[in-house]
């Protein structure tokens, strides 16, 4: 996979990336939290050969204390100094645990010896650091001269001896452990790679179809249309308002009727010496929206000219009466039955020249049989004769209708839910098509989020709006949010 594969990834999961993120980060700080605070005071010891008369005997002073500076570091983490600071600071601890709260440092090509103490009091850290130089320059001298001495500087000791002294006492300790900063970050790190690991995984184990790329290349069908999501398509009560087209183009849902324009389009050139002008509309499921896109595709192609009769094929649940405010009396059903003839139950749509509208009329009980029947392949054929026919059919997977109607058909279009279609269930519908040798003409993507797009065919490019205004039309211009200008041709 390519870089882009994997941005796309994480952001089709981004929830579960940032709360996993965000877990890493609360976890860092219940640690830091949690944890015993330690404190580190450093002091410095200066070691030195005495005061010297001469340059020479300078020299060789500074010399021989450099030669053995280094020796003094094993020195100053040896128990019999630990012994001594437990004694000064009356301590109950064994020199072996005092010794691990002790760090010793000699900066290289100096005389100097860092002494850096750790322990959960600050003060009693600086204590221990200061001494501890004191205990050491005890312990040297005691090595030098073969005796014991209490003096902590060693300043009665004649000139060439080697001796320790205090250079700088330890101030306060400071705050070592835990490092917060450090922890938080690496707790947001670390969240942020389990986030991705997380996204991954899912990623192999989601089924959910996403992009128009991931179907194309699965399936070898085209996505021939993108209807992004809009709540402007539902009334109040939840019911699919289906003719988005209709709306006004300075609406918010102007980017859902520029797909059903670009849909309408893709179908013209699909195959320009043999247009289908029957197509069946299903999808594999109940809940994927197909009625709302038959009834928008119908529309839309009436809007551009050409003239389509509506069916409701959906013998078992019928909506399309419904949602277009049509009578819901007599329809196919009573058509396939011969009580009437199509022009007596065929309705011309109220705001749409050119679209009419035939009702599925009473429910069967035998729909797979009238839709199947030859009484159903004729009445195509007569309504496909006067202008385009779209068919609303059952939900390809719990029933046989649509396959069945894709044989009196030039074809199906098949409609699934953006990120709510399993990739099993286009494989077995599109298996449903094959079995009685239909066509699948292309795929629609409904309800397609807006960040999975970019912009959506354009659709808040130009917007054109027709507005009564005192009996003539103008031209008006207005800049959109982000410097965009809109044109609306009104009547002024």
């Amino acid at each position: 996979m390519e870089f882009k594969d994997y941005v796309r990834i994480v952001l089709a999961h981004w929830v579960g990336v940032l709360v996993l993120a965000v877990a890493g980060v609360a976890a860092a700080g219940v640690y830091n939290v949690t944890q015993t605070k330690v404190y580190e005071a450093t002091a410095t010891g200066y070691v030195t050969a005495g005061s010297s008369k001469d340059a020479s005997t300078a020299t060789i002073a500074d010399q021989l204390a450099k030669s053995k500076v280094t020796s003094y570091v094993a020195v100053a983490t040896s128990t019999k100094v630990a012994d001594r600071v437990i004694t000064a600071l009356h301590l109950t601890t064994s020199p072996g645990v005092l010794i691990g709260n002790i760090t010793v440092g000699q900066p290289a090509d100096t005389v100097l010896l860092n002494i850096s103490a750790r322990d959960s009091d600050p003060a009693q850290a600086q204590q221990l650091a200061n001494a501890w130089v004191t205990a050491l320059a005890q312990e040297v001298k005691t090595l030098d001269t073969g005796t014991s001495t209490s003096a902590g500087t060693g300043s009665d000791t004649s000139d060439g001896d080697l001796r320790i002294e205090t250079l700088s006492q330890a101030s306060q300790g400071s705050l070592v452990l835990p490092r917060t900063k450090v922890n938080l970050l690496a707790g947001l790190v670390l969240g942020l790679l389990i986030g991705m690991a997380y996204a991954l995984v899912r990623h192999q184990f989601d089924r959910r179809l996403r992009s128009t790329e991931e179907v194309e290349k699965q399936f070898g069908i085209p996505v021939i249309g993108m209807i992004p999501q809009s709540q402007h398509m539902r009334h109040d009560d939840s019911r699919e308002l289906a003719l988005a087209v209709t709306g006004s183009a300075s609406s918010s849902s102007a980017s859902t009727a520029e797909g059903f324009r670009k849909l309408r389009t893709n179908l013209a050139y699909m195959d320009v010496d043999h247009p289908p002008r029957v197509i069946v509309v299903t999808s594999p499921k109940q809940s994927d929206g197909k009625s709302t896109v038959a009834a928008n595709l119908a529309a839309a192609i009436a809007i551009g000219g050409q003239p389509v009769t509506l069916i409701d094929g959906d013998l078992r649940r019928p909506t399309v009466a419904d949602s277009l405010a049509m009578v819901d009396g007599a329809g196919l059903t009573d058509v396939l039955v011969g009580r009437v003839k199509p022009a007596d139950v065929i309705q011309d749509h109220p705001e749409v020249p050119g679209l009419r509208v035939l009702a599925s009329g009473a429910i069967p009980p035998n729909p797979s049989e009238l839709l199947g029947s030859e009484r159903m392949r004729s009445l195509i054929l007569e309504l496909a004769a006067d202008a385009m026919v779209i068919i609303d059919a059952p939900p390809l997977l719990p029933v046989t209708d649509a396959a069945v109607l894709t044989r009196s058909a030039d074809g199906a279009i098949i409609v699934i839910s953006h990120a709510g279609t399993l990739d099993t269930e286009l494989a077995a519908s599109l298996a449903h098509i094959s079995a009685v040798h239909g066509r699948t003409l292309g795929i629609v993507f409904n309800r397609m989020r807006r960040s999975a797009t970019s912009g959506f065919y354009g659709g808040d490019y130009y917007r054109y709006e027709y507005k009564p205004e005192s009996g003539r039309r103008k031209l008006k211009q207005r800049r959109e949010p982000g410097g965009h200008k809109e044109q609306t041709v009104s009547k002024g």
